[in-house]
């Protein structure tokens, strides 16, 4: 005879708080066997450099969305990768706060920032708390200076675009004299000086200095007195917010056949807005880093998947910016680690086929064999003139 006997209420319980506790450490271990990895991006997405800094994040924000599909595992464990995006306004201040911001957020690495003069300071904060960053487009040579191990540029810099436009100027265009304006900037006085530096070099004459600032819109007084001393071409760094009103005022003042010089600060679509229909457009010519994507294996198919997810935002740098963030997950690829201490030795070895360039870094962190690609505006579009 069989007795059977029917579990008392409490040790139902006890069965099923087993069970979930069972099904919740099942759960545990499958979360564990995965890993989110924070990039952290910073530029303007807000003020008039605002085109820029959506230009930007959406290159990395495009980055990650197509490594996300690649099911990528690092160590061990399938990685999910997320942008952290803050906002600098193209302020050093701010750029700064949005460092240790990321850093505070132990983001795994950064891509940015935007303009040479937020970067310079950020890298010292990225530096101080042992994160890489990848800055695609801060052009002026003092980012590498410091000797950080950390820190790198994924285009050519202010000495390459300066020199390059010089010699343009001169070689090219025949030019005799030649007249300056910066917008005392990090980015703006550094391109301006190697401009006026080479061009005097090569024997042009520099007829006018001239200093503005970030935010003007007017400079009709500048423009007038450079008038006076008749030069063939104009040097002016900084960036498009100011490029557009100068061009429509060179055209009130009559500088209808004096070229505007400039480097990749003015050389975007936003310019042809900014110009407002001024025929001096057809004067300007502007230097950008690397070579056109028009040029480039799989650059017109990258630029229809960025246009059809991002319609009319293509700028300058989001080819740079997306390269930037590969860049930074082939490294931890090739180190098997996320941890920035692991993989960030790592980055200057990289030989990494990307859509801007073939990657690879000099020791200071600068770019190999950099390209440079000169543009006009013919029609009023965009073209490039070598």
């Amino acid at each position: 005879m069989t007795l059977r006997f029917a579990p008392s209420p409490s040790l139902r319980h006890v069965a099923l708080a087993a069970a979930s506790f069972a099904a919740l450490a099942t759960a545990g271990g499958a979360a564990q066997a995965q890993t989110v990895v924070k990039i952290g991006h910073v530029g303007p997405v807000s003020g008039p450099q605002a085109h820029y800094g959506r230009d930007n994040e959406n290159g990395a924000r495009m980055a990650v969305d197509e490594l996300n599909k690649q099911n990528i595992s690092i160590g061990g464990k399938k990685v999910t990768f997320e942008l952290l995006a803050e906002d600098d306004a193209a302020d050093p201040k701010q750029g700064t706060a949005a460092a240790q911001k990321l850093c505070d957020a132990k983001v795994n690495g950064v891509v940015g920032h935007l303009n040479s003069g937020t970067t310079i300071p950020a890298s010292k904060v990225y530096n101080q708390c042992g994160l890489p960053m990848i800055s695609p487009s801060a052009t002026n040579p003092d980012l590498t200076k410091p000797g950080y191990k950390n820190v790198f540029r994924l285009l050519a810099n202010d000495n390459a675009l300066g020199a390059g436009l010089a010699n343009y100027a001169h070689g090219t265009l025949k030019l005799k004299k030649v007249a300056i304006i910066d917008d005392r900037t990090a980015y703006g006085k550094g391109v301006a000086e190697v401009f006026a530096k080479t061009a005097k070099q090569l024997g042009m004459e520099v007829v006018s200095q001239q200093y503005t600032n970030d935010k003007a819109v007017d400079f009709m007084a500048i423009l007038t007195a450079i008038k006076n001393k008749k030069p063939d071409g104009i040097f002016f760094g900084g960036m498009d917010p100011q490029a557009g009103p100068m061009l429509r005022q060179m055209q009130q003042l009559g500088l209808t056949k004096t070229y505007l010089f400039g480097g990749d600060g003015i050389c975007t679509d936003k310019l042809i807005e900014l110009a407002s229909g001024a025929r001096t457009l057809g004067n300007v010519v502007c230097a950008v880093g690397g070579a056109s994507l028009d040029k480039l294996a799989g650059g017109k198919d990258w630029r229809a998947r960025y246009d059809a997810k991002f319609p009319g935002q293509f700028q300058v740098y989001s080819p740079y910016t997306y390269d930037a963030t590969m860049v930074l997950v082939d490294a931890m690829k090739r180190a098997n680690s996320v941890d920035p201490k692991v993989y960030g030795p790592k980055i200057v070895e990289a030989a990494y086929q990307g859509v801007t360039a073939k990657v690879q870094f000099e020791s200071n962190g600068e770019l190999k064999n950099p390209a440079m690609t000169l543009y006009g505006y013919k029609d009023g579009k965009k073209t490039p003139v070598n």
